[in-house]
This record gives structure tokens, sequence and C-alpha cells, in this order.
């Protein structure tokens, strides 16, 4: 069966975002991208909540045209044109959109279907209010967590509004020269 992999930036103090959505503390650079990049370049479907597809959707199908493309635009731009994407939303309809299918009702049905689909893990990009929705339902099968240096005192949480102890196991640990940490953890249901 497929996972869903939360994939997420998150401060130390846990913060995916300032108070008003601010990301702007958030450490990137090419060692990370071309980590990131090996890890989703495996990775066939694509979740987002809807703010964060469309954030995604008004970027990389045409960044890779840009006449600034790094290396990261030209391969993420690739990916996200062929990863079948899945949009969390109460207000888009699929209509006229292609290899994306948007879930608007019977999210615990829908995510489990989808699960049972032949494929690779499912990545969930950012998407807070996504994540907390699947959360609330544990349809999060692990976290793909990545540690910035910095202590927002107050934001948009991670974990937020969770009724039970979720118990998770380390898969890896990696240290960035830019002072980032990365966490994989998978949900263990012990």
């Amino acid at each position: 069966m497929r996972k869903i992999i939360s994939f997420m930036h998150v401060s130390l103090d846990g913060f995916v975002a300032g108070p008003n959505g601010e990301m702007d503390w958030i450490k990137v650079d090419e060692e990370i991208f071309d980590f990131v990049g090996k890890r989703i370049s495996e990775g066939d479907t694509a979740l987002y909540g809807r703010v964060t597809y469309q954030m995604m959707e008004s970027y990389w199908p045409t960044a890779a045209d840009q006449p600034t493309a790094t290396k990261h635009d030209i391969e993420h731009s690739k990916w996200y044109s062929q990863v079948h994407k899945i949009v969390l939303s109460k207000t888009m309809s699929e209509a006229g959109l292609t290899n994306i299918e948007v879930i608007n009702d019977k999210l615990s049905d829908r995510i489990n279907e989808i699960k049972q689909r032949p494929g690779q893990d499912i990545l969930l990009f950012g998407s807070p209010t996504a994540t907390h929705s699947l959360m609330q339902q544990n349809l999060i099968d692990g976290y793909w967590l990545f540690m910035n240096p910095i202590i927002l005192g107050r934001g948009i949480p991670l974990f937020a509004d969770i009724n039970e102890k979720v118990n998770l196991k380390l898969l890896s640990t990696r240290q960035f020269t830019s002072g980032v940490t990365e966490l994989n953890y998978i949900v263990d249901s012990q």
C-alpha cells in the first residue's frame, strides 16, 4: 500500500510559516535542492492543499523556460509537469484540468482508495491546512521534515488539533551545511 509522506520545512519551535504565511525564513540552497530533487524524482504523485497547489501552478509549469532558470528549476519543472497531482479543495473542480484529481468530500475514503492504487509514495508538499485535515484522520504515514535553525515564536504550527499521541520511528537524518537538518520519520503503529 502507498504511503502519504508530509514534506515540510519547519522552524525549531514547530511552525511551518509565520503568522501571515511568511516563508522567507526557510533556508534552501543547491545542496538541499539536490538532495530533495533525488527523493522526489522517485515519486509519481504530489498532494497539495488548494492554496499551495495554486502557488505551485503559478510558477512551476513555466519555470524551466525562464532565462534565469536554475538546474533545480529545470528539473523540478519537468517533474511537476509529469507527476499526478491530487488537490484537497472544497472550491476547485477537476473540469478542464489535466493529470489533476480534486478531492472535495469523503476525504478518508478517497485518500484510502488512492493509497490502494499501484505507485510510489504520495508526497504531501507544504499545505498546512491539508496536512492538519489528514492528521486529524490519521491518514499521514510519515513526516519528511527540514528543521530550519530559527525560532519564530509564533505562526502556523505543523502539529495542530492532534487528538492523540502519534508514535514515530526515525528512518534517517542529515545535516546540511546551511544548518538545516533533515528528519525522516514514519508513523510507528506499535
